[in-house]
């Protein structure tokens, strides 16, 4: 996700929901280190990609940030999205956007990722992993979620990383179904299959 330098103010951006039922509306987002919305070319790419499991589906957005992946999918027919971001002035700014959608199938948590991986007690269908680059999570929470059987049989895992690193060490269970690079981004489409060894 490349750094958007369209400010709407000092020390924030907007971002705009490019489809579903609400479609065309600009979201606002603080400039927090790190956080990077994906843009809208990547994003149509991946929600064209996810498009045949969004209806009913249960989100995990663990890295939120701008919630550009999260609210996307919740305006795309997701039944429930779980947004996770651990800075305050981010997540307020989530809050907010969800207040101004009136999105109630949004919930918005104010902790890390692992910590929210360690609690939730649900599984899900699509997970967005985007965490900041810096930070080099990536294997981290794709173990975690298996361990804590966060996904359901088949779910789509979304995955975003620099195009000059290697593919982060995945579970086996992990099956590459698309990948695409867009500048100094790689990002990829994976599938989960239960029941196989990690």
């Amino acid at each position: 996700m490349a750094k958007q330098n369209n400010k709407a103010r000092t020390g924030a951006g907007t971002l705009r929901i490019i489809g579903g039922i609400w479609r065309g509306r600009k979201l606002g987002f603080p400039e927090v280190e790190g956080l990077r919305p994906t843009s809208d070319r990547t994003r149509e790419t991946v929600f064209n990609w996810l498009q045949p499991h969004i209806g009913a589906s249960r989100c995990l957005d663990l890295f939120a940030g701008s919630g550009a992946l999260g609210f996307e999918a919740a305006s795309r027919g997701a039944a429930e999205v779980v947004l996770v971001e651990n800075d305050r002035q981010a997540f307020l700014q989530l809050k907010q956007n969800a207040e101004a959608l009136q999105a109630a199938n949004c919930h918005i948590e104010n902790t890390s990722a692992e910590q929210a991986i360690g609690v939730l007690d649900k599984s899900f269908d699509i997970v967005f992993i985007d965490p900041p680059y810096q930070a080099d999570l990536w294997t981290k929470m794709a173990f975690a979620l298996l361990s804590h059987n966060l996904l359901s049989d088949g779910a789509m895992i979304y995955l975003e990383y620099p195009a000059k690193h290697d593919l982060p060490d995945l579970p086996s269970a992990w099956y590459l179904l698309k990948e695409k690079k867009a500048g100094d981004v790689k990002y990829c489409l994976f599938e989960f299959h239960a029941g196989e060894d990690a």
